[in-house]
């Protein structure tokens, strides 16, 4: 493995970061939430268009920039620093992944030209509970110890028919990532009912007949959500009738996806990190800036430490994504660290919800609300790589 990120990956970074410092401060953050798509929709198409970011994990055959998930990893470290609301994780982490990995020839064909250039938006549709258990991350999502996390069609689930007029969807689910504005929507429904039981992804048009989504209230803004609701919505089976190869390609995604956002939670706690070493060495008390005082440089100094070790755990998931789950989780934690600490250390100012820290506290208490919590991430690895097994059980013997 070499560690060392090229002079195009270094780009990649520079060129992005200079972007958004020009037109994504906090004050542009707290406006483009507030809109009712969510994000900054001209700042989304020149990432699109100028940058390629939608595409820069998809083949050039596709209209994408060829890239790797490093690059993509890289990108949102930036986009993460300054918690640019933005429909990136949603569309090329999430659902660009899952077309490719499973698409028709004639699917990736037609959907993933405009993922790339960024006119079409894509949305993974799971009940959110349950989202880091569809994509692998927090616990199995096949076999027998996995659940039915789909919600086998029942509340917060989506069911599907098919007739003579093709696949019917109904149903709905909650706190959907960028649910709200997507174009193209991705729904894990079950169907076969009782004899042939089975969880498959389907295609469906945001725009279509039987299909509403609304904006829901979410605890952190940065990360818009929506409720998605369908009725009779026609769809189209994305690949083939296999659960088997839907789950193998969620667990997939999950892996890339939890590498790229640990790389975002990485971008954030050093960019909380930051202000905050900033402010006290500016804020005085007693006649000296607080940060000479030792509590303030151990406090600051630990998480420092926890920083540099998840963006070490985050580059390398980036290189090898069956480490994703744990990178994922010490990012998590570093974030939770370096967002709680922000907060005490900006004083009274800290504890507004009006001051700029809370924007990244609440993406960490809200990301480990999505696709955490650190404890279960951890967990599901150690039992993937069979820490929890007793030596001797398999083989009957007593211990």
């Amino acid at each position: 493995m070499d560690a060392a990120f090229t002079a195009e990956q270094h780009e990649i970074r520079r060129t992005l970061r200079e972007l958004i410092a020009k037109r994504c401060g906090p004050d542009e953050v707290k406006a483009a939430v507030r809109t009712a798509a969510g994000h900054d929709e001209e700042l989304w198409l020149t990432l699109a268009r100028e940058l390629g970011l939608p595409g820069l994990a998809l083949p050039e055959e596709f209209g994408g920039v060829g890239c790797s998930v490093t690059e993509l990893a890289l990108a949102c470290e930036e986009t993460g620093r300054a918690l640019l609301p933005s429909p990136l994780l949603a569309t090329a982490a999430l659902a660009a992944p899952l077309i490719a990995r499973l698409g028709t020839e004639s699917q990736r064909a037609a959907l993933l030209p405009g993922v790339a250039s960024g006119e079409l938006t894509g949305a993974l549709v799971v009940p959110g509970a349950v989202l880091a258990t569809a994509l692998g991350l927090s616990g199995a999502n096949a076999g027998p110890a996995a659940g039915d996390w789909a919600g086998g069609g029942r509340a917060g689930g989506v069911q599907a028919r098919c007739d003579e007029d093709g696949w019917r969807l109904y149903g709905q689910a909650e706190q959907v990532l960028d649910g709200h504005r997507a174009g193209l929507l991705i729904v894990a429904a079950h169907t076969g009912g009782y004899a042939r039981s089975r969880t498959l992804l389907f295609l469906v048009r945001a725009s279509g007949a039987g299909v509403a989504a609304v904006r829901q209230t979410s605890l952190d803004e940065t990360r818009p959500q929506g409720r998605v609701e369908l009725r009779d919505a026609a769809a189209e089976l994305l690949g083939e009738d296999d659960a088997g190869l839907v789950a193998d390609a969620l667990a997939a995604t999950g892996r890339t996806a939890g590498a790229v956002l640990a790389a975002e939670a990485v971008g954030a706690a050093d960019r909380a990190l930051e202000r905050t070493v900033d402010y006290v060495r500016q804020r005085e008390q007693f006649g000296r800036a607080i940060g000479s005082f030792q509590a303030v440089k151990h406090r600051l100094a630990d998480v420092y430490v926890a920083v540099q070790a998840a963006r070490s755990a985050a580059y390398y998931a980036a290189w090898d994504p069956s480490a994703a789950g744990l990178a994922l989780a010490q990012a998590l934690e570093a974030l939770r660290t370096a967002a709680a600490e922000a907060v005490q250390l900006h004083g009274g100012i800290g504890f507004t919800w009006e001051h700029e820290a809370h924007l990244y506290f609440k993406r960490a208490a809200g990301d480990e609300l999505l696709f955490g919590p650190v404890h279960r991430l951890r967990a599901h690895a150690a039992e993937g790589a069979g820490l929890f097994e007793v030596p001797g059980a398999a083989e009957g013997v007593a211990v």
